[in-house]
């Protein structure tokens, strides 16, 4: 079996990723590995037109906000979810969060991805996908991805 000293969980905050660090925190204890803590702020896009009703202050004081609010959970997440855990990294990124997920693992030479799941179905899996799928589909090492206990994946009728 590979040497697991190294992993990454990817957390948005949800209930679900916080199901997932369990997971990635019970693994990082079993084999004394290092935890790295990696929230991506991906940039909202707008339809194209809109930059001319939006002002270019107002944008950044909604991006201040979003880095602010996401600092807050992280410095919460760490305090209350890690229960003493010394042994981690907490990094919050701006970006595409599969792509920066998968590059800071890269970067930071882990053996193992942590994911939590939403199961996403339908409309809103064919517009916004998976970040977890798409971690999975393209990640260089193993990846878990977590699904909060209780959570179904509702099927569509064609």
């Amino acid at each position: 079996m590979a040497e697991i000293k190294k992993i990454l969980y990817a957390t948005d905050f949800s209930e679900n990723s916080k199901w997932a660090l369990t997971y990635a925190l019970s693994f990082a204890q079993k084999y004394d590995a290092k935890l790295y803590i990696v929230h991506v702020i991906q940039q909202p896009s707008y339809p194209l037109g809109m930059y001319a009703e939006i002002s270019f202050d107002a944008m950044d004081k909604f991006n201040r906000n979003i880095s602010d609010v996401s600092e807050k959970e992280m410095k919460n997440l760490c305090e209350v979810e890690l229960k003493g855990f010394k042994n981690y990294e907490s990094m919050i990124i701006n970006g595409t969060p599969f792509v920066e997920i998968i590059r800071t693992a890269k970067e930071k030479e882990v053996e193992l991805i942590v994911v939590g799941t939403h199961g996403r179905t339908g409309l809103d899996y064919v517009l916004f996908g998976s970040t977890a799928e798409k971690v999975v589909r393209k990640a260089f090492c193993p990846v878990l991805s977590v699904r909060l206990p209780g959570k179904e994946v509702k099927n569509h009728k064609k």
